[in-house]
């Protein structure tokens, strides 16, 4: 009996954890999606609730989400700090009448993908995740510089020509 699955084992085991991920995720109060850079979260509420009777708090590591007098809906602990100062919440009425809190976290590291909003709800899979195309203008100028290198030492590679580093080395032998 080999000791690693077969691909198509694999494949099923991956079906069944991401088919286990999406319940977990639609079991959760509120909705969530994120970014390389931030994380948006949706919480619906009744459509009579008004701004002065919510509880919407967070700090550099924590957040909290509740109608005052009720059980949070979020309560914990963020998975990575975030710029308080950068995040937002808004209360929205949507079209069937009933309302919902909108929130957008600006994380501190917009290179990492977060597990979950806080840390005692269901993680995700953050391997999975297919971030969206990028630009380099998106880079910050040493990852821009480090990711053009990367570029042409890729074509002179293709062409069967020195690379940066060799035709440094070069230059230094003349």
């Amino acid at each position: 009996m080999p000791d690693s699955p077969t691909p198509e084992e694999r494949e099923q085991k991956d079906k069944e954890q991401k088919a286990k991920e999406a319940a977990e995720q639609a079991a959760l109060p509120y909705k969530w999606t994120q970014t390389i850079k931030d994380v948006d979260i949706t919480v619906p509420i009744a459509g009579n609730l008004k701004g002065k009777d919510l509880d919407v708090n967070f700090t550099k590591n924590k957040l909290k989400v509740a109608v005052k007098g009720q059980t949070p809906v979020i309560d914990g602990d963020l998975p990575h700090p975030i710029h308080t100062e950068e995040s937002t919440w808004t209360l929205e009425t949507v079209s069937d009448g009933t309302k919902e809190i909108s929130l957008h976290l600006d994380k501190i590291n917009k290179m990492e993908w977060w597990p979950n909003v806080v840390t005692s709800a269901p993680a995700i899979d953050t391997s999975k995740i297919t971030p969206e195309d990028s630009k380099l203008s998106d880079l910050d100028g040493e990852t821009r510089q480090m990711v053009e290198k990367m570029m042409y030492d890729q074509r002179q590679k293709e062409m069967g020509k020195p690379t940066s580093d060799e035709e440094k080395k070069a230059e230094m032998l003349r």
